[in-house]
């Protein structure tokens, strides 16, 4: 914690501190945003009669527009940087919301969560790049900062909804937008250092002439990004299952309340945010591939006893399963803009996406999986899926 705040104090004299401060608010309030539509799936399940089935595939949908576009938009913007991106998703995610407010059938759910996942779809690329771009080295601490703000507002979205439209009803989810306010007036400071620094790269004729060679051949590098892509498979298929799924096993295991499993699942969600702080900058001291191999297999005795704990110890074993498994993503994110440190905004895009990608699938998956098998059978399953963290032995280090 001592090398936190030394490293934190050392940041905070940059130039550059408080658009870091701010992508990691925007992160917030975004991820924030997106966490309300998971968080009213057991609210939504009652209003409409929807079955398990319906709900992953109303995850699905989102998870497809917040992860098939993230590639594409990192790609373009690669190209062709655009200052007002981020305002661009914000609204996206803002008219989402609105709708998703106001929704009495399953179509305008689904175009509710597609527009949504758009404004996350277009964010996210976005901002990690320029997370890059401003932090003066510091590349594992800036991530980190930037991702702990996602996974705090993750984190108090649930808490938000159990005591704002759990007591009242689904229309007051339409109070987020004072949350897409706030995301406004943080990107105010963004958009205007990125608009200085394009204009600086432009007048130094830098952005086209610099050009950072690999440091792995073409075959290692396919290699190292297949086992990632492994990797962020596991990861995500455990965390689809939590946080689409967590509050209905609550409920039918335990027998809480809607308001009390909203409540336990802050608890995991506010690990995660934990995780991500801690993750970052251990990465960048002893390398990114020991903190991925740690934090996804040492996520595997927590998950395999999970299923056969009592109610408290279940809160413990997620909040330790969300630190362990949280603190892997900075790092593998880095591990991935290192093969091609010249594909930033790509890079995020392809590894933001894939993820929300496996993500959305495994949600409709397990969906059904829970429809046929019961809740009790996805987390017996699911249990075993940090178990495949043993492959990142065939991830070359990168750290010399």
């Amino acid at each position: 914690m001592s090398t936190l705040l030394f490293k934190l104090k050392s940041i905070s004299k940059e130039a550059t501190f408080p658009v870091l401060m701010a992508l990691c608010a925007v992160h917030c309030f975004n991820d924030l945003l997106q966490s309300v539509v998971s968080a009213v799936y057991p609210m939504l399940k009652d209003d409409l009669g929807l079955t398990f089935g319906q709900i992953g595939i109303i995850t699905l949908v989102y998870q497809i527009s917040a992860s098939v576009f993230q590639p594409v938009v990192g790609l373009i913007f690669d190209k062709r940087p655009f200052v007002g991106s981020l305002p661009m998703g914000m609204i996206f995610s803002s008219l989402g919301i609105i709708l998703f407010a106001f929704s009495m059938s399953m179509a305008t759910v689904l175009v509710a969560v597609f527009l949504v996942g758009m404004g996350s779809s277009t964010l996210h690329p976005e901002a990690s790049r320029i997370t890059s771009l401003a932090s003066h080295g510091r590349r594992g601490f800036a991530q980190s900062i930037f991702q702990v703000g996602g996974n705090f507002g993750s984190s108090v979205g649930p808490l938000l909804v159990a005591f704002i439209v759990a007591p009242n009803g689904r229309r007051y989810i339409a109070w987020f937008l004072i949350v897409s306010t706030m995301a406004f007036m943080a990107m105010r400071t963004i958009c205007r250092w990125y608009s200085h620094h394009l204009a600086t790269k432009r007048t130094e004729a830098v952005t086209r002439a610099v050009h950072i060679p690999r440091p792995l051949s073409t075959r290692r590098t396919l290699m190292a990004i297949g086992v990632i892509m492994v990797l962020i498979f596991s990861k995500y298929i455990y965390m689809a299952s939590l946080t689409n799924y967590y509050t209905f096993y609550l409920i039918d295991h335990f027998g809480v309340s809607i308001k009390a499993s909203q409540i336990y699942l802050f608890v995991f969600l506010a690990a995660t945010a934990i995780g991500t702080l801690v993750g970052g900058p251990v990465g960048d001291r002893y390398g990114r591939k020991p903190v991925i191999w740690a934090s996804i297999l040492g996520a595997a005795p927590f998950s395999l006893v999970m299923p056969h704990c009592g109610l408290a110890l279940t809160i413990v074993m997620s909040f330790c399963v969300g630190f362990m498994l949280s603190s892997a993503f900075p790092a593998i994110l880095l591990y991935a803009q290192e093969l091609l440190p010249n594909k930033l905004g790509l890079v995020s895009g392809l590894f933001f996406g894939f993820a929300f990608g496996v993500a959305g699938i495994a949600a409709a998956i397990l969906g059904y999986f829970a429809d046929h098998y019961g809740i009790d059978a996805v987390y017996n399953v699911c249990a075993y899926m940090p178990l495949l963290g043993l492959i990142t032995v065939f991830l070359p280090n990168l750290k010399k």
